[in-house]
């Protein structure tokens, strides 16, 4: 015969059933308040992510906008000393529409670093919690 070992276990099994339930319930509770922490936190980290991406494509606008209206009438005049005016509009316009581009560009970046909005660190602890759940649910009941 081996000998008996008392390990957690056969200490559940000597606890009356409502004591474990309880202690569930409770275990349960500060479990959920946990990942809706976690939760909130890894929300609050994507938002910030999401907003200086959405920030950066207000800059492409502001640029695009602010900046060609100030500039343009300038370089235009200086190209007409060299070329014809509609030729000179057409280039400043141009160069105006790449630096858009590339702010744009850099913002889409950046939103796609916080997608997907998601608390994926989240889901994943809830998964290990329901399987912890559900294996000392199995222990109070053997």
């Amino acid at each position: 015969m081996r000998a008996h070992q008392n390990g957690p276990t056969d200490e559940l099994r000597e606890r009356p059933v409502s004591e474990l339930l309880k202690q569930l319930s409770q275990e349960t509770t500060t479990l959920v308040r946990q990942e809706l922490d976690l939760a909130k936190a890894e929300m609050s980290q994507k938002g910030k992510k999401a907003g200086v991406g959405a920030g950066m494509f207000g800059g492409a606008g502001a640029v695009g906008l602010l900046a060609a209206a100030a500039l343009t009438t300038c370089f235009i005049a200086a190209l007409d000393t060299a070329m014809a005016l509609w030729l000179a509009a057409l280039i400043v316009a141009v160069i105006y529409a790449a630096v858009a581009g590339a702010l744009a560009v850099a913002g889409k970046d950046r939103i796609k670093q916080a997608a997907p909005a998601v608390p994926e660190q989240t889901q994943d602890t809830l998964k290990e919690d329901i399987e912890w759940a559900k294996t000392r649910a199995r222990s109070a009941r053997t």
